[in-house]
């Protein structure tokens, strides 16, 4: 999948360096769940990779900008009722910030999951002050749908979650 710039790709084992340096930052970290671990070593990137493979429909993507691994981002399919959704999720190494690149990827990711997934509901819940997050998830026409107040604890500190979501049309 190929939008300009900006590639999404399958995860290959040779992307754990990469993967663990662009990762290994506390900026990157401070906006992404507790279970990623900190800091992030080539030995995390490799068991995330191992278990991307694994998938039988693929929904963790390599992002790269320019040919050069910058990120990933991948949809988490949700079951039982919410079954058809997903939520989306993302990060950016620090060096890419600011290039639209989160912005293209999250483009191909929604088309790849309503397209290839059949999803209905794609959303994101964003911590708040990251503000970025929300403005690329705006421009793919993502609604915020509410503010979950106090929701997160992050770092020993209690933030809203802002929560957006699109649906296919």
């Amino acid at each position: 999948m190929e939008n300009h710039n900006v590639k999404l790709r399958e995860l290959k084992l040779s992307d754990a360096p990469n993967i663990a340096v662009l990762l290994n930052n506390k900026n990157i970290w401070d906006s992404l769940r507790d279970y990623i671990p900190f800091p992030y070593t080539e030995k995390d990137a490799g068991v995330f990779i191992s278990m991307t493979r694994k998938e039988n429909l693929l929904h963790n993507f390599a992002i790269e900008y320019k040919s050069e691994l910058c990120g990933v981002i991948g949809l988490t399919l949700q079951k039982d009722i919410y079954t058809n959704s997903a939520e989306i999720g993302y990060w950016l190494g620090e060096p890419f910030w600011g290039k639209g690149i989160i912005t293209q990827a999250i483009t191909l990711m929604v088309e790849y999951g309503f397209n290839e997934l059949e999803l209905r509901r794609v959303y994101a819940g964003v911590k708040d002050l990251n503000f970025g997050s929300m403005k690329a998830l705006e421009k793919n026409g993502f609604e915020k749908e509410g503010v979950f107040k106090e929701a997160l604890i992050k770092n020993g500190k209690v933030y809203d979650e802002h929560r957006f979501y699109k649906l296919r049309n």
